[in-house]
Formats: C-alpha cells, sequence, structure tokens
C-alpha cells in the first residue's frame, strides 16, 4: 500500500478513536465543570458499559441488530442509575470536597473493579457488532461499522451542546457552575443539579464504550486507558469546555492513530505526555478553558 492510502486508513482509526474518546472525555470533563469532582473512577463506569453490553446483547436472541441496540439503550441507563446511587451515598456525604472525593472515587474505582472481576469474570469476551457492512474505497475496504461509530459519536456530542447551551436543562448547569451558591439562593437545586451531571458523565461514558466494544472486547481492567487518555483531553482541551474536549479528542486520537501506524503505540502516549506537560507549563487552563480570577 503506497503513503498516502496508508495515511488514510491510519486518519480514520485515528479518528474512531478521537469517536470514543471524545464522549468519553466530555463526561469526565462535564463533572469537574460543574461539580469540581475529580472522578478517578470514571473509566469504571466506561468498563462497566462494555460489560453491560456483553451481558445485554448475550441475553437477547435473534439478530445481533437487536442485542446492540437493547445494549445501547439500557447499558447507559444502568450506569447512569449506578452513578446516581454513588453520588447519594459517597460524594454528597462527603460535601463534594474536592481532596475527599477524590480518596473516595479512587475507592469507588477498586469497588467496581473487583465487583465486576467476580461477577463477570477476568476473560476478555467480544459482542458482535450489529452489522458487518464494509465500505470498498479504490486502494482499500472499510468497515462501515468503525463509521457508524464516528457519525453517532458526532450526533451525540451536538445533542449534548443543544442541551448545554439551547435549553432549561443547561442554563441551570451552567448557573450552578458559574456559582454554586448564588444558583441555590435563586432557587435552583443545587444537589439534584450535581446528581443529574454525575449521571450524565457516566452514562456518556458508558455509550462510548457500548459503540466500541463490538470492534475490542469487553473487559474488567479495559477502563484504566480510557481513565488515562480522558485526562489527557481534558487538561489539553480546558476542563469544562465541551469544545476544547471535542478538539484535543481529536488531536489526541489522530495523533495516537497516524503516530502508532507509522511508528509505535509507545511514540503516541509519549507525545501526548509532552503535550500535557507543555500546556501545564504555558496555559494551565488549557487551550479552550478560562483562567482563574
Amino acid at each position: 500500500m503506497h503513503f498516502g492510502p496508508h495515511l488514510l486508513l491510519a486518519a480514520l482509526e485515528g479518528l474512531v478513536t478521537s469517536a470514543v474518546l471524545a464522549l468519553t472525555a466530555l463526561g469526565l470533563s462535564l463533572v469537574f465543570g460543574v461539580m469540581r469532582v475529580v472522578n478517578v473512577a470514571h473509566g469504571e463506569f466506561f468498563m462497566l458499559g462494555a460489560v453491560l453490553a456483553w451481558a445485554i446483547s448475550t441475553a437477547i436472541s435473534g439478530h445481533p441488530a437487536l442485542g446492540f441496540l437493547a445494549a445501547l439503550v439500557l447499558a447507559p441507563l444502568i450506569v447512569g442509575l449506578i452513578a446516581l446511587v454513588s453520588e447519594r451515598l459517597v460524594l454528597r456525604r462527603l460535601n463534594y470536597n474536592p481532596e475527599a472525593t477524590i480518596v473516595a472515587t479512587i475507592g469507588m474505582l477498586y469497588i467496581i473493579q473487583q465487583l465486576a472481576l467476580t461477577f463477570y469474570g477476568p476473560e476478555a469476551r467480544p459482542v458482535e457488532p450489529p452489522f458487518s457492512y464494509r465500505i470498498l474505497l479504490p486502494w482499500f475496504g472499510y468497515s462501515g461499522y468503525k463509521l457508524w461509530i464516528i457519525a453517532a459519536s458526532a450526533l451525540l456530542l451536538v445533542a449534548t451542546w443543544f442541551v448545554l447551551t439551547r435549553t432549561k436543562i443547561g442554563l441551570v448547569m451552567r448557573a450552578t457552575q458559574y456559582d454554586s451558591e448564588t444558583a441555590q439562593a435563586f432557587g435552583i437545586p443545587v444537589d439534584r443539579v450535581y446528581a443529574g451531571v454525575f449521571a450524565l458523565g457516566a452514562m456518556l461514558a458508558a455509550v462510548a464504550a457500548v459503540l466500541i466494544v463490538p470492534i475490542s472486547q469487553a473487559h474488567y481492567l479495559m477502563g484504566q486507558d480510557p481513565l488515562l487518555l480522558s485526562f489527557i483531553v481534558v487538561i489539553i482541551g480546558g476542563l469544562g469546555s465541551l469544545r476544547g474536549t471535542v478538539v484535543a479528542a481529536v488531536l489526541i486520537g489522530l495523533s495516537d492513530g497516524i503516530i502508532s501506524v507509522f511508528f509505535s503505540p509507545t511514540l503516541a502516549k509519549i507525545i501526548a505526555t509532552l503535550l500535557v506537560a507543555m500546556v501545564l507549563v504555558f496555559r494551565p487552563q488549557g487551550l479552550f478553558g478560562t483562567a482563574s480570577r
């Protein structure tokens, strides 16, 4: 294969990574932007989405698309419910203290991980894609499902943007983000907003996992890499910035795909880490973040 088609293939793989990473990182960014909570257990909500997708899709007989669609609806709802209960029982009792919530979410990480190991097992298990259509390009064939991942992720990102910027729910969330005490004085139920945002962040991670698991495998340790990459994206893009999250996810995903193909995956991770260090030194608030006054 010549350089041009090879580059196109690497870019397509990078866009698939970017699409999943943007959804996962957006959930992490929303939680910190509104609640000022660093959710270290975010990767485990991603893992739960994949594990539940396997359980739901295998429980439903018939065409693989039926099981996948059921998983795409039910898995995020279940993960969101688990996140909501976790917020009520753990984070709220700690009064959302930044230091205490970091320790608490680390504990949640290990609890969720060990529960998955106990009830799901250590095996990596595949989920059958809803369709296996391949698009024939002049140079190679490419998975239609992977292109569908990119389209579905873009649609969800636009829907999230619309909710955050054009609806009353988004207005309430932004008001709570800017000044929670003033928002509460005006009658906004801040505790409910926090609970909803934490559940929404977990659901976005679960949706990303359901989308990616048919081209990977569900495993109880699969939340580690998405968590690390999400932190990288959020730091580069700016905490709480939707635009920054998307731009940083595309940047990291494309660089990871292209550099991994032409050089090595290790070099891609090194470059991403160096980029984070440069952003922290020269623009600590991120590319699109707002500097604290």
